[in-house]
Formats: structure tokens, C-alpha cells, sequence
């Protein structure tokens, strides 16, 4: 690439004494990442420049339970053409950050018994990637990306921020002190399978009883409304209920943001987040969820806890986990140590 491409034009600053001083700015869009995440019926696939402002973007229908191979050739084909679109050459890219719905082993990018995922566990996503794309892969869950991304993106002043996505599956991505905190193995924020008071005798897909996720995730929600004689057989159809207006649509919901407020009464004692966004299939309703937090959270808590304690909805909406996926991309892809074995390798990445 020619070097006017890898950095910007060098501009002259105030002089300390001695030789002029120049600043050497990243030319930003110089190279890219892709970016995409998965949820359970769709897929969003994203190229970024190395600012994390997203170039084109992709949205398609993906069942994720259609395996590895077939989600991650959509991956790869539609890189290729979302490069070719912008113009851009295989060698421009210098990552790829994947977001998945279910846990993974962030060190080796392999799902780990993934439930709503057959056919991946163990399986070796960067190596699928590679074989098209020889750059680094880096796989998380979907909750960990989208926290990265409403940070970045949402909240850029706030280094204490807990992300919550109340879906099939309830989890919450954490970023403390501007950082995001995995845990020894990866399994940090896994709050759905947290016991509750309401959910005494009630199994989960676990195998464990009383969890939030069986008391509070959507397909819990939605059949407890069918049993009172409801016909419901989809989110949407649920989220639409809830907008006319339907008492028991609402009272389900909010009764849902209670369950998750329990929770996150021991997350904001043991974590003292100064933000915790809520996000998930039911953004569009999220004035009841978030009602139902702070019922619970607000009032047992001491004001030192709450006292600067935001409860809010997602700023950046359904684009939180691909911008995630493409911040955590580009911070590997930029460490200094990636850029040392460029430089070493003859490559460049500026």
C-alpha cells in the first residue's frame, strides 16, 4: 500500500526547541475489520474502519442451529463481497470479531456446550475463518460484543457499565474500570442461571431449578400469556400486544423486569456499575422492563449504591454486538504487541 494511504498528511506542532515537531495521525481508513454477530434467527455482518465506524453492513436471516459450517460460509462469502463493494482488497483487512449466542471459550474462539447451538460445541471457529482470511479471529458471546459496542458507542464517558439482554437466554456483559471482564473462563455475567425467589421448583434448561432465564426469558414470558388463553406465537406478535396496550401483556413484562431486578441487586452490590443498559429482543418495550428494574433495584438499595445509578435503555440499539465485535477486532488488532509482529514480518497495519 502506498505510504500516503497508511497515515494521514503529517501536521506541525507547537515547537518544544530544536527540529520543528510533526504529529503522524492512523489514516483510520486505511485497513478494516469485519464484524458480525449471530443471534438465534439472524445474523448482522459489518466491515469497520479502524476508527470503529462501521463502512457497509449486512442483516440476513441465519438459523444459527443450522451448524458451524454453513453460518460461517455466509461469513466468509459475504466478507468477500462487502470488501469487493467498498473497494476494498483482501489484504486491507487485518481481523475478524465474531459474536455468538452462547458461551465461549474467549482464548481458543470455540462455543462450549452452546445450547440453542448443535453442532458447535468445540468447534474451531477462527480456524474455519482462517481458511479463506489468513488474519486473527477473535470469538465472544453476543452479550460481552454488544456491551463493548454500547460503550463505545452509547456510553463513551462511562467505565462502569453492566449490559443486560433479556432474550431466550438472559446474560449481562460487564466493563469495569473501561475493561471488559471476562472471568478466568469466560463465564463472567452468566446471570440467567442465577436462582430467584419466584422461580422455587421451576426447572431450567440447565437442568438446575429456579433461574432467572426459566422465570423471565421470553419463551417463559410468552407461554405463561398462552396459558391464560393468549394466542401467541412469536416476539413480534408479543411486542405488538404489549403496544395496544394489553394489561397482561404489560403486567408479564414488567413482572419480567422484576425477576431481573433481584438479580441485579447482587450484581450492583457486588459490581457498583454507574450504568446498566438494557437490550434484547424486547428493546421495543423496554419503558415496562426497565420499570420493573427499578421498582426492585431503586428500592433496597442504600443511596450510596444508586445514588448515581442510571437504569436506561440501549442507545445503540441492534447494531450493539457487530460494533462490538468490530472494537474488539480492531483494540487486538492495534495492541502494540500485534503491531510489533508486523512490523517484524514485514507487513503494516497503519
Amino acid at each position: 500500500m502506498p505510504p500516503q494511504r497508511r497515515r494521514r498528511p503529517p501536521e506541525s506542532a507547537a515547537s518544544t526547541g530544536g527540529r520543528p515537531s510533526v504529529r503522524v495521525a492512523l489514516n483510520a481508513c486505511a485497513r478494516v475489520v469485519a464484524a458480525a454477530q449471530f443471534g438465534a434467527s439472524h445474523a448482522t455482518l459489518a466491515l469497520m474502519d479502524l476508527s470503529g465506524e462501521a463502512l457497509i453492513s449486512q442483516r440476513s436471516q441465519r438459523d444459527i442451529a443450522s451448524g458451524p459450517a454453513e453460518s460461517l460460509d455466509w461469513v466468509t462469502d459475504t466478507i468477500a463481497a462487502l470488501l469487493e463493494q467498498t473497494s476494498h482488497r483482501s489484504k486491507d483487512l487485518i481481523a475478524i470479531g465474531i459474536g455468538l449466542p452462547g458461551p465461549v471459550e474467549h482464548s481458543t474462539g470455540r462455543p462450549t456446550s452452546p445450547p440453542i447451538m448443535p453442532g458447535w460445541d468445540g468447534y474451531d471457529v477462527p480456524s474455519h475463518l482462517q481458511r479463506a482470511f489468513d488474519v486473527p479471529v477473535l470469538v465472544d458471546n453476543d452479550v460481552n460484543v454488544m456491551a463493548l459496542g454500547e460503550q463505545s458507542k452509547g456510553w463513551p464517558e462511562v467505565r462502569n457499565l453492566m449490559f443486560v439482554k433479556i432474550s431466550t437466554g438472559i446474560g449481562a456483559g460487564i466493563i469495569s474500570a473501561g475493561s471488559l471482564q471476562r472471568g478466568e473462563d469466560g463465564s463472567a455475567g452468566d446471570i440467567g442461571h442465577i436462582a430467584i425467589t419466584r422461580g422455587a421448583g421451576i426447572m431450567c434448561r440447565c437442568g438446575n431449578s429456579g433461574c432467572l432465564e426459566a422465570v423471565a426469558g421470553i419463551p417463559v414470558v410468552m407461554a405463561n400469556l398462552r396459558a391464560t388463553g393468549i394466542e401467541l406465537s412469536s416476539v413480534d406478535q408479543l411486542i405488538a400486544l404489549a403496544k395496544t396496550g394489553d394489561l397482561s401483556a404489560m403486567r408479564a413484562i414488567r413482572q419480567a423486569g422484576r425477576d431481573v431486578g433481584e438479580v441485579l441487586n447482587m450484581c450492583v452490590s457486588i459490581f457498583n456499575p454507574s450504568v446498566i443498559v438494557v437490550g434484547g429482543a424486547l428493546s421495543e418495550l423496554s419503558d415496562q422492563l426497565i420499570a420493573g428494574i427499578r421498582e426492585v433495584v431503586y428500592s433496597r438499595f442504600m443511596p450510596l449504591a444508586t445514588q448515581n445509578l442510571t437504569i436506561a435503555a440501549s442507545r445503540v440499539g441492534t447494531n450493539a454486538g457487530a460494533i462490538g465485535a468490530g472494537i474488539m477486532a480492531i483494540e487486538y488488532a492495534l495492541a502494540p504487541q500485534q503491531i510489533n509482529k508486523a512490523q517484524m514480518s514485514g507487513a503494516s497495519i497503519s
